[in-house]
């Protein structure tokens, strides 16, 4: 399924999600990890983007068939990942994960599992993780994200106290920065939901992607 924002010029954003849940993709009820994604993309991006959703069964092998075809297929330039990664036997999307990239970022699931830590001491258990997969002439940021809607959003924005000052920051201030760096189009956030850090040297006038 496509997704069409406002078209943009130059090298459009492209981004795949893919929900992976076994009773999800069996119809035993709503699958509620992309709507929470797309969602939140909606809210954050001021960058027109597109998105290719796949809904899936938690079977290793089409996980990573999955992961391929968005990357160096569809050719997204990042990829979000939702649910399948605790420690149960048939949590293997950090499995699959690790196995089609050709760099770890460790950095993400750490940060993850930090802010989680400041709701559940289970968060522990946790075992997200992300990686680029590259190719000649692509590359990709592949993200694992927790599957239940509230924790996507805190961890992708981070956490603010009443007062809307940050408390915790969320991953995705450090997504727009990866994905220049591998090539991808230049991303740019709302600063009131998830501000983008990037360096001086590397920042441009806004609008001006």
């Amino acid at each position: 399924m496509t997704n069409n924002s406002a078209p943009a010029a130059g090298q459009p954003l492209l981004v795949g999600l893919v929900s992976i849940s076994d009773r999800a993709s069996g119809g035993v009820y709503a699958d509620q990890g992309i709507p929470a994604l797309q969602a939140w993309l909606a809210s954050a991006l001021t960058t027109p983007f597109r998105v290719e959703t796949r809904l899936i069964a938690d079977e290793r092998a089409h996980i990573e068939a999955t992961l391929t075809e968005l990357a160096d297929l569809a050719r997204c330039h990042l990829i979000l990942t939702t649910g399948g990664t605790g420690p149960a036997r048939r949590d293997v999307t950090p499995e699959a994960t690790l196995a089609v990239g050709t760099r770890e970022m460790p950095g993400f699931g750490e940060q993850m599992r930090q802010i989680s830590l400041h709701f559940v001491p289970t968060a522990i258990l946790s075992r997200q993780t992300a990686v680029i997969r590259e190719s000649a002439d692509h590359a990709a940021l592949i993200l694992n994200l927790p599957g239940q809607p509230k924790a996507i959003a805190e961890t992708l924005g981070g956490l603010r106290d009443a007062d809307g000052r940050q408390l915790v920051g969320g991953i995705f201030a450090a997504v727009p920065y990866c994905i220049d760096l591998i090539g991808g189009p230049y991303i740019e956030t709302d600063p009131a939901v998830c501000p983008a850090f990037r360096p001086k040297s590397a920042l441009r006038p806004q609008g001006k992607a």
